[in-house]
C-alpha cells in the first residue's frame, strides 16, 4: 500500500473539504504517521473517513474531526496542554508537536502501554501519561492552557472548566445522539466562560462518562 498518497488524500479529500485550512496543521498532518498509531491489522484503514476500533471497546475519531479539534484549539508552542483519553495516542503526538508540555489521561493500561510505545517510536518527549479517569481531569498537574476531551459526554463536567488558566480554551463533542456538537469553551476569567458550537458531530463517549451523576454542575 502506498501510505504516502493514502495521507495525500485523507488531507486533500476528508481534512480540507471540512474546512481545515490551517498550513501549519496540513503541513504536520502529513509528517505524523496515522498508520503507525492503529492497531497493526488496520494499518490498511488508517486513513479511510472511520473511526477505528482499539481494542475494548473504543474507537479512534476519524481524521475530519481530529484535525477540526486539533484547528479551533489554535495551540500554541508555550501552552500545556490536558488530554482526556489518551486513546490511540495520534492525537497526543499532533499535539505534542505544537505544545510545550502534554499530560495525557486514560484508564485503559493495555491501550495506553500502546500509545507510549508508538509515540516513543515516534521520538517524541514531553509528554506524561498518566492512567486514571479522564473525567477527573489532573487538577494536581494544572492549570493548562488547553483541555481537549477525546470522547463525548452529555453535559461538561464543570470540574475541568476550574483546571483551565484565565485565557484557556477546552473543546469537547456535547449531546446525546442523534445530534452532538464539537463545542469550544473560552476561560476569559475564572468564572466568566464563552462556549461556541463548531459543528455536529457523533463520537463515542469519554471512558467513564457513566460517572457524570457523580458530579456537581
Amino acid at each position: 500500500m502506498d501510505f504516502e498518497q493514502a495521507r495525500f488524500n485523507m488531507i486533500e479529500q476528508q481534512i480540507r473539504p471540512w474546512e481545515v485550512l490551517d498550513p501549519e496543521l496540513l503541513q504536520l498532518l502529513s509528517l505524523v504517521r496515522r498508520e503507525d498509531f492503529v492497531p497493526a491489522k488496520l494499518r490498511h484503514l488508517a486513513f479511510t473517513d472511520t473511526e477505528l476500533p482499539l481494542g475494548g471497546g473504543r474507537r479512534m475519531l476519524s481524521p475530519k474531526v481530529e484535525a477540526r479539534l486539533l484547528q479551533e484549539l489554535q495551540v500554541q508552542r508555550h501552552e500545556r496542554v490536558l488530554e482526556l483519553g489518551t486513546g490511540a495516542g495520534y492525537l497526543t503526538a499532533l499535539l505534542a508537536h505544537r505544545a510545550a508540555e502534554v499530560v495525557s489521561v486514560d484508564n485503559d493500561p493495555a491501550l495506553q502501554d500502546q500509545a507510549r510505545q508508538a509515540l516513543r517510536r515516534a521520538g517524541l518527549s514531553h509528554i506524561d501519561l498518566v492512567q486514571g479517569p479522564p473525567l477527573l481531569g489532573q487538577a494536581s498537574k494544572g492549570p493548562f492552557d488547553v483541555i481537549l476531551l477525546t470522547g463525548s459526554v452529555p453535559e461538561l463536567p464543570r470540574g475541568l472548566l476550574a483546571q483551565l488558566k484565565a485565557g484557556g480554551r477546552l473543546c469537547a463533542i456535547v449531546g446525546e445522539e442523534p445530534v452532538m456538537r464539537a463545542t469550544l469553551y473560552t476561560q476569559a476569567a475564572p468564572g466568566q466562560m464563552a462556549s461556541v458550537e463548531l459543528f455536529d458531530t457523533v463520537a463515542q463517549r469519554l471512558p467513564g462518562v457513566a460517572e457524570l451523576s457523580h458530579f456537581a454542575f
